[in-house]
């Protein structure tokens, strides 16, 4: 069993867990660079005054939330090439291009219904201040509606950016060698070590570091965002 926690295990375990890390990072970033303004995008779209965009619009978004995410990876993963619409690039780089896709569209339906929360908790009177005093609606959305729409929507985008980061392991359903694929995969033969159950456990360091880190980044954040009453 000592052999199982050499120093030189212990490297290979710890690059290959880095690497991992790498990915989970990348998927993170990625996801949040394009859900945040889709998000706002859908969720212009879920009160607009056209009603058939509408509806087109809260129904997609009831689906994607009221799907799991695993299924909706999975589906647009293997999908597109079983109906013959397109396949996704070849190894790594496609799986890692349709997890992105996947996260980035579920994360916006949860994202817009935040905005649309924030937006429409609003004071109208203030953006009829605004109409008075000859504003457009691009004006006031920018100066009026927005800074308080922030402020507003800053807890629960906070809860689920935090929720984002431990969801980044469910991409190992297709087999992208994130993290958690990584320490899976000690147990299973990688690197020519095999029978290692603590590589699995050790990447919950992690994500402990990495959530610690969010949340404070997070707490300042909402900190600054407390002037505007």
């Amino acid at each position: 069993m000592m052999e199982f926690f050499t120093s030189s295990t212990f490297q290979t375990v710890l690059s290959a867990l880095n690497s991992g890390f790498l990915k989970t990072l990348q998927l993170f970033f990625i996801t949040l660079l394009g859900a945040l303004p889709l998000g706002l995008i859908i969720s212009f779209g879920s009160m607009s005054r056209f009603p058939p965009l509408r509806w087109v619009t809260r129904t997609f978004v009831w689906i994607i939330r009221g799907t799991p995410l695993v299924l909706q990876i999975i589906a647009l993963f293997y999908i597109p090439g079983t109906k013959k619409w397109f396949y996704w690039p070849s190894g790594e780089t496609g799986r890692m291009i349709a997890v992105c896709v996947a996260f980035i569209i579920n994360y916006a339906c949860y994202f817009s219904e935040i905005y649309r929360g924030g937006i429409q908790g609003v004071p109208k009177g203030q953006q009829e201040a605004g109409q008075v005093l000859g504003m457009t609606k691009l004006q006031i959305f920018r100066h009026i509606t927005l800074l308080q729409m922030i402020k507003r929507i800053v807890p629960p985008m906070s809860n689920e950016v935090i929720t984002l980061v431990k969801d980044t392991s469910l991409a190992r359903v297709i087999a992208l060698q994130e993290v958690i694929w990584m320490g899976e995969s000690f147990m299973k033969g990688n690197s020519g070590i095999a029978g290692l159950v603590w590589p699995l456990f050790f990447t919950a360091v992690y994500y402990l570091i990495f959530s610690g880190v969010v949340t404070v980044l997070l707490g300042k954040l909402e900190k600054k965002m407390e002037f505007f009453q």
